[in-house]
C-alpha cells in the first residue's frame, strides 16, 4: 500500500507540469495559481474534517505555518508556473530532480549532517546536468540569454526554494502532523496569492470561455496535485522508510518526459536526455551516501532525537 502511494504520488507532480503547460495556454500564471491552491487547501481541508483530524493550527504556530505558505506556495509557485511558462516541460521534469542535492547542502550547513566525499562528487554531477539541461549543451554566457534558458533558470531557483521549504518546515511538520500543517500552510500561501491576483484586475467570467482540456487541467493540479499527491506522499512516509519513498522520485522526470511528448509534443534534445540522466545520477549518489550514514548512525547509536 505504501508503495502504491508513492507512486500515484510521484505520477501525479510528474503530470502537473504537463497540466500546467497547458492551462498556461488559456490562463495567465496568476491566475491559475489562485485557482489551483484554492482547490488544494479546500481538498486538503475537507479530508482532515473527514476523517476526523484538527483542523486549523494553534496560535503558537501560525508564523511557522505562514513561512511555510510564503516559501513553499507563494514563491515557489511563483518561480515554477512563471518559469513553465518560458520553458517546457520536460526540462522542467528533469531540473526538479535536484532537489535532493540542495536538501543535503542545506542540511549540512544548518543541521549539521555530514557532506563530503560521496555528495561532493553527487553535487558536481548534478550541477554539470542541470547546466547541460539548461544550455543544451551550448557552454557559453550567451547560452543563458534566451527567454527559455531564463525560464530554465527560474525552475532551478524553484528547486532551491522548495530544499529551503523543507528544511524550515521540518520541525513543524513532526509537531502537527502532516497534513495538518501542510493545509494550514497551503491556506496560508493562497491568501498571500489573493491581493496579486486582485491587482491585476482579473475576473472570473472569462473562465466561462476557457476550453474542456484547460478546466482539466486546472482541475487535476488543485484537487490532485495539490490535494491528493501530498495526502499520498505522506501515507507512504507512515508506511516505508524515507529512503525507500524518496526512491520513487527517480521515477518523476520520466513520467513527465512521457506525458510531455504525448500530450504536448514536445521536442525532446538528446543534450536535454544527457544532462537529466547526469543529473539523476548525482541524486542517486547524494541519497545513497545518506543512506550510508543513516545506517552508520543506527549502528552506533549516535544522531538519535
Amino acid at each position: 500500500m505504501g508503495r502504491l502511494a508513492a507512486l500515484a504520488a510521484v505520477v501525479l507532480w510528474g503530470l502537473s507540469f504537463v497540466a500546467t503547460k497547458r492551462a498556461l495556454l488559456e490562463l495567465s500564471p496568476l491566475t491559475l495559481i489562485f485557482i489551483r491552491f484554492a482547490l488544494g487547501a479546500l481538498v486538503l481541508h475537507l479530508i482532515l474534517w473527514l476523517r476526523r483530524k484538527p483542523v486549523g493550527a494553534p496560535r503558537a504556530e501560525l508564523p511557522a505555518l505562514a513561512l511555510m505558505g510564503f516559501i513553499g506556495v507563494f514563491v515557489h509557485q511563483m518561480l515554477q508556473v512563471y518559469g513553465l511558462s518560458l520553458t517546457t516541460a520536460v526540462r522542467t521534469g528533469w531540473l526538479v530532480g535536484l532537489i535532493p542535492i540542495w536538501s543535503a547542502i542545506l542540511g549540512a550547513v544548518f543541521l549539521g549532517e555530514r557532506f563530503g566525499g560521496r555528495r561532493i562528487l553527487g553535487l558536481a554531477a548534478g550541477v554539470a546536468g542541470a547546466i547541460l539541461v539548461i544550455t543544451r549543451g551550448e557552454v557559453a554566457w550567451g547560452a543563458f540569454a534566451l527567454p527559455a534558458r531564463r525560464g530554465d533558470l527560474l525552475i532551478l531557483a524553484s528547486t532551491f526554494n522548495w530544499a529551503v521549504y523543507s528544511i524550515i518546515g521540518r520541525n513543524t511538520l513532526r509537531r502537527l502532523g502532516s497534513g495538518r500543517a501542510t493545509a494550514t500552510a497551503m491556506l496560508f500561501g493562497w491568501a498571500m496569492i489573493v491581493p496579486f491576483f486582485l491587482d491585476e484586475r482579473l475576473e472570473l467570467a472569462p473562465l466561462q470561455a476557457v476550453s474542456l482540456p484547460t478546466m482539466i487541467a486546472v482541475l487535476f493540479l488543485g484537487v490532485g496535485c495539490s490535494g491528493l499527491a501530498y495526502l499520498c506522499w505522506y501515507a507512504a512516509l507512515d508506511r516505508l522508510p524515507i529512503s525507500e519513498v524518496a526512491a520513487f522520485l527517480y521515477l518523476e522526470p520520466l513520467v513527465t518526459l512521457a506525458a510531455a511528448a504525448t500530450l504536448l509534443h514536445e521536442p525532446i534534445a538528446a543534450t536535454t536526455i544527457a544532462g537529466g540522466m547526469l543529473a539523476l545520477a548525482g541524486v542517486a549518489l547524494v541519497q545513497q551516501a545518506e543512506g550510508r550514514d543513516r545506517t552508520v548512525r543506527a549502528a552506533t547509536g549516535a544522531g538519535a532525537d
